[in-house]
């Protein structure tokens, strides 16, 4: 048995994070508000309004500096407000005004890629990197080991998880797939491990590439694994500081 350590949602896919204290779960979806919007990149091949692969996307697996992003939604209107260390506080409709988006991230954006092009919205279904509704799900003692591993201090951001929780062994949810999760008052059943991107080696500070966590998951376990997909069986409720147990 754990406890919820950190709930984060990511509103707009590789551009922000947004640290929460409550999320209410519905049977079948993504967390709340989590990739709701994803750029499109000049050779996608997807308009949006369902999901896609992530190949279709700007993402900080080849752009590092939009780890750096910070994302604050407005419920209520819709608005968005992103920081980043290196340019100024832009906040929009992302329904209409996803062109002021693709031209405050141009100067950040590597210029050997594919150029951001649109801001694209998911759907039904969250833009995820898996095909189905899921929910990221990690141990803080995986990320203590990892940490070990690197000899270094980590952040916990740079997995770009939902929910953290604390209490388990490290790497312990592994052995969680095909089984429930009963988190606050929702049950999650727990689908498969992620498999993780260059991503996860930039700070969310700097956005810059400074920890080999592939490296250092490969060498020590042999494989890039790092967090499990889990999807809402039972909706409800999920606060900071709530029970976590394994049906």
């Amino acid at each position: 048995m754990g406890t919820v350590a950190a709930l984060w949602r990511h509103p707009i896919k590789a551009h922000g994070r947004e640290s929460v204290g409550h999320i209410s779960l519905v049977e079948g979806q993504t967390f709340p508000w989590d990739r709701r919007w994803a750029v499109a990149h000049e050779a996608a091949k997807t308009e949006g309004g369902e999901w896609a692969s992530c190949r279709n996307f700007s993402r900080a697996a080849g752009a590092p500096a939009l780890m750096a992003i910070t994302a604050k939604v407005d419920e209520d209107s819709g608005k968005i407000t992103l920081n980043h260390p290196d340019l100024w506080e832009l906040t929009i409709d992302p329904a209409t005004q996803g062109d002021k988006l693709i031209d405050w991230v141009r100067p950040i954006m590597p210029k050997d890629r594919a150029a951001s092009a649109k801001l694209l919205p998911a759907g039904e279904v969250g833009m995820t990197d898996s095909n189905f509704p899921s929910i990221a799900i990690h141990a803080i003692a995986s990320h203590r080991a990892v940490e070990e591993l690197l000899g270094q201090s980590l952040s916990t951001e740079r997995w770009r998880g939902n929910i953290w929780l604390d209490g388990f062994e490290a790497f312990s949810e592994f052995d969680w797939i095909g089984k429930t999760l009963r988190i606050g008052t929702a049950e999650i059943e727990v689908r498969e491990r992620i498999t993780r991107c260059l991503a996860t080696t930039s700070n969310p500070d700097t956005g810059v590439r400074d920890a080999d966590t592939l490296g250092a998951l490969k060498g020590a376990y042999g494989h890039q694994d790092f967090g499990v997909y889990g999807v809402v069986t039972k909706s409800g409720d999920i606060s900071v500081g709530d029970t976590a147990e394994l049906l």
